[in-house]
């Protein structure tokens, strides 16, 4: 129709993003404490070599499993359950189809959880012992040790590492495209398909028959790669910031 506009893909990028951070950040940053912090050092490799082999996962795999695996459970269990639970709260009401923006927020919250919870192993490690030892000096139980000695001194890090995973998150394509519904429209329930700015130009470059029609996707591709550069600097300086001169604590 020559009618061209970005709001819903950024609409849905923001949110398939938001949501991914909300149910990757929790289990990324358990899982790098439970490593440096409380695992038995026998069992550090083969629980770090697992969490990253989750980014060796094509993402074309990760999609296909979400339309033979994760959607057929979202749409037949989970979504009900949320819709009779919180469908007060307008954030899941609609039909169950499965496939939609909640179907991608939780791809792409596997997707990253590898690249939180390794930058903020790091980001532990780099932590002086020190101040650990003079926690628990100070009468400190472990929990105590590692909330005010450990996360408080490695914070702006951690913000790093997330704004780094929400960064691939932004940029995410094929996974995404595979099991968001590929609609564009702007709606408040989870359960309702969606679009992102990867998707669109993946899914519609090759159809584009007019000049308007391609520059507005080629404007498109130029938001996506200023939000994404943006982003993945912002988590750079932040993480640098923390790591600098700071020596890594000795694994095992």
């Amino acid at each position: 129709m020559g009618d061209f506009g970005a709001l819903p893909f950024v609409y849905g990028t923001l949110v398939s993003s938001i949501l991914a951070l909300v149910l990757a950040v929790p289990l990324a940053v358990g899982v790098a404490v439970f490593v440096t912090e409380m695992c038995p050092p026998v069992l550090r490799g083969p629980i770090s070599f697992m969490v990253e082999l989750l980014a060796a996962i094509p993402s074309v795999i990760y999609g296909l499993w979400g339309i033979f695996v994760l959607a057929p459970l979202l749409r037949q269990y989970i979504q009900p359950w949320l819709a009779s639970t919180l469908g007060w709260t307008g954030f899941f009401t609609g039909p169950p189809y499965g496939i939609g923006m909640l179907a991608a927020g939780i791809i792409l919250a596997i997707m990253i959880i590898p690249i939180i919870a390794s930058i903020t192993r790091e980001v532990l490690y780099a932590v002086p012992q020190h101040q650990r030892e003079a926690a628990l000096a100070m009468g400190a139980t472990r929990w105590e040790m590692i909330r005010i000695a450990v996360l408080r001194n490695a914070r702006v890090g951690i913000m790093g590492a997330i704004i780094l995973g929400l960064g691939r998150a932004i940029g995410e394509t094929m996974a995404v495209t595979m099991v968001i519904g590929n609609r564009p429209e702007i709606s408040k329930s989870l359960f309702e398909p969606g679009y992102t700015m990867a998707s669109v130009i993946a899914n519609e470059f090759s159809e584009a028959t007019g000049d308007l029609y391609l520059s507005a996707l080629v404007e498109i591709g130029l938001v996506l790669f200023l939000v994404t550069f943006v982003v993945n600097m912002m988590a750079r300086l932040l993480i640098w910031s923390i790591t600098r001169g700071s020596p890594a604590r000795a694994n095992g």
